[in-house]
């Protein structure tokens, strides 16, 4: 039997801070318990919000951290062809279709048509052509045109490892989706795909905040016809003591923030591994939390960042 594989990918376009740190490191401690391999892939195409030197800082504090891999770092950016050829494909099936329009004008549909996720506006279908089309291959190069998946009505159901039994209505929460930007790159959903196909990835760790996306991604595995995931795993989210996620108005959560101070990488993950269930916070290696963590330990609700953790964080530095 194929060994199964994960992967470990932040994104440069911020600081990795507490919350990402305890996705990463579940997600490490499951692969190494069960024999995962590990692939490291850094998540590089969200151009204007990319901040220089933020992949070697995550990579770096991954290490710091005592985090490992099997392969990688993988670059998106380095290799667009494969995004590419999934869009030829897809549009070649009638599975896609060109969009004019601007965020302000989904905006402005979307005021009468209250569907939308937390982040994400639902797309009313303006450009929608009433059947599927054979869209031409060489306009996906233009920078007038974003492109969407036609989305059918209906649920997408699928298990989740911690979250449980999951049945979403894409096109009822949010309509046709980009699968490429008027900057000629792919969306996330469709970079997601094509790497996890590529990359023989078996196992998915993440937060919460992407369980929806899963549905979006099984609708793009079908259309592109590739085999997704044999499992997903998407944790609760680490949280402000007002219930929103992470943010400066919570205190400052940055592990390179910590680290600068002083504080030791056992502190971080002696305070990691609470959030987990493994009992009081004490100052723990990376080793002794793969040996002790259990997921049916791992608390089901979200976790809440509190000025008394940010305290505790800052007693062992200097």
């Amino acid at each position: 039997m194929p060994t199964d594989r994960t992967r470990l990918a932040p994104s440069p376009t911020g600081a990795l801070h507490l919350g990402n740190a305890r996705t990463f490191l579940v997600n490490w401690a499951l692969a190494r318990q069960r024999g995962w391999q590990i692939v490291l892939r850094i998540d590089d195409l969200d151009g204007p919000r990319v901040k220089p030197g933020a992949d070697r800082e995550a990579i770096e504090i991954l290490q710091w951290l005592g985090l490992d891999w099997d392969e990688g770092p993988y670059y998106q950016r380095q290799d667009l062809a494969p995004y590419q050829a999934a869009l030829v494909r897809l549009a070649e099936r009638g599975a896609i279709y060109p969009c004019r329009c601007t965020r302000t004008q989904i905006q402005a549909a979307a005021l009468s048509a209250p569907h939308a996720g937390e982040h994400e506006l639902r797309y009313p279908g303006t450009c929608r052509p009433p059947a599927p089309i054979q869209a031409d291959s060489a306009l996906l190069g233009s920078a007038e045109l974003a492109w969407r998946l036609r989305v059918p009505p209906g649920p997408v159901e699928f298990a989740d490892a911690v979250a449980g039994p999951q049945c979403v209505d894409v096109q009822e929460e949010v309509g046709d989706f980009l699968v490429a930007t008027k900057a000629g790159l792919p969306s996330y959903q469709l970079a997601v795909v094509v790497d996890d196909a590529a990359q023989g990835i078996t196992q998915v760790v993440r937060g919460d905040d992407l369980l929806s996306s899963t549905a979006r991604q099984l609708h793009l595995y079908r259309e592109c016809g590739l085999t997704p995931p044999r499992s997903y795993w998407h944790l609760q989210l680490v949280v402000g003591p007002d219930g929103r996620r992470l943010a400066k108005r919570h205190g400052d959560s940055r592990v390179a923030y910590f680290q600068e101070r002083g504080t030791p990488p056992e502190r971080i993950i002696g305070l990691l591994a609470e959030w987990c269930g493994l009992g009081p916070r004490r100052a723990t290696t990376a080793a002794e939390f793969r040996s002790r963590f259990d997921l049916s330990r791992l608390p089901r609700s979200r976790i809440i960042y509190t000025p008394d953790d940010e305290r505790w964080l800052g007693e062992a530095s200097g």
